[in-house]
């Protein structure tokens, strides 16, 4: 299942923030409730939302390819 940004909220990425400030792994947000395992559960829900929403608001960074030369041939 993929997902899109558009299947987020920001008041879910907000609750997501205020519960794992508070120590808590129980999130509510537009009238749903969700328990997460642990704290590192939580986080790594907080981490995706926001590398999908960083990776749609700002293009990707231009990858290069390094060369060297030894000098001497």
């Amino acid at each position: 299942m993929v997902l899109k940004m558009t299947d987020w909220t920001e008041s879910e990425l907000s609750a997501l923030r205020r519960a794992y400030a508070s120590g808590t792994t129980r999130v509510s947000y537009d009238g749903k409730s969700v328990d997460y395992g642990s704290a590192e559960d939580l986080l790594a829900r907080i981490r995706t939302i926001e590398r999908a929403i960083a990776g749609t608001s700002r293009p990707l960074p231009v990858a290069g390819l390094a060369g060297f030369s030894r000098g001497d041939r």
